[in-house]
């Protein structure tokens, strides 16, 4: 079954994107339990941003006046507290938060330890610099900890290539990706080290509207992988969410 464009009509007019990308990471565990080998498991995790302002009450003790000053233990006081100059730079701004709509692959014999990561991209995570900045670091923090990191974008509406940036970010780049690489995509990732070598591997796919998806390597170990069908978990999905 072909790809849709979940941001515009006559998709979005009978399901969200939103919907789509919170059912989708529990569609891909579902199936990944048949595909992964025993000791392994894996669990959806799904954050939708949101700026929260959030309430901080002043503590003060009741026996001690708010302006007095803290006592040196011989009836006099203290040294005069330290006070900061100005501030070089002072700008409204809120901490960026974003969107995680991913499924998380872990070792059950070795504690639950993180060893894979699918992360399907938001528009939030396309949106401004920072927020995309946040994103890729993510992603390279987990790849540098050897997690093996495969990216899924469906976002129709902002065209920037995450993939691409993030390997600017660690240095490289994907020749197969054109001077203009393409806004949808999905992408396996992983650093394994070979021999005395420590080599970045990826594994790129351009999506398109109207075509199906492709299954990508899910790397457990350097020698351990399954296949992740995108395909398969993107029309169950889609089937539970009435989408035609």
């Amino acid at each position: 079954m072909p790809l849709r464009d979940h941001f515009r009509p006559p998709v979005d007019t009978v399901v969200s994107w939103e919907g789509l990308h919170g059912q989708w990471p529990a569609t891909i565990v579902q199936h990944l339990r048949r595909a992964l080998p025993p000791g392994y498991t894996a669990a959806p995790r799904v954050h939708s941003g949101s700026q929260i302002e959030i309430d901080v009450a002043a503590y003060e003790k009741e026996d001690v006046p708010r302006n007095a000053e803290p006592s040196n233990g011989n009836g006099g006081a203290t040294t005069a507290t330290w006070t900061a100059t100005a501030p070089t730079l002072t700008v409204e701004t809120t901490l960026p938060d974003y969107d995680e709509y991913e499924v998380r692959v872990y070792d059950a014999t070795r504690r639950n330890y993180l060893v894979a990561a699918i992360e399907i991209v938001s528009p939030a995570n396309k949106d401004r610099l920072e927020k995309r900045n946040a994103f890729i670091g993510k992603c390279a923090a987990l790849l540098q900890k050897g997690v093996a990191v495969s990216l899924v974008d469906l976002v129709t509406t902002r065209h920037f290539n995450l993939y691409t940036e993030l390997l600017n970010f660690i240095g490289h780049s994907d020749p197969t990706m054109t001077a203009e690489p393409p806004h949808l995509y999905a992408a396996s990732c992983r650093w394994v080290k070979k021999e005395k070598r420590t080599l970045l591997e990826t594994w790129s796919h351009t999506l398109t509207i109207g075509q199906t998806l492709p299954t990508l390597p899910l790397w457990l170990t350097e020698e351990k992988v399954v296949p992740l069908d995108l395909e398969q978990s993107y029309e169950q999905a889609c089937r539970d969410l009435w989408i035609a």
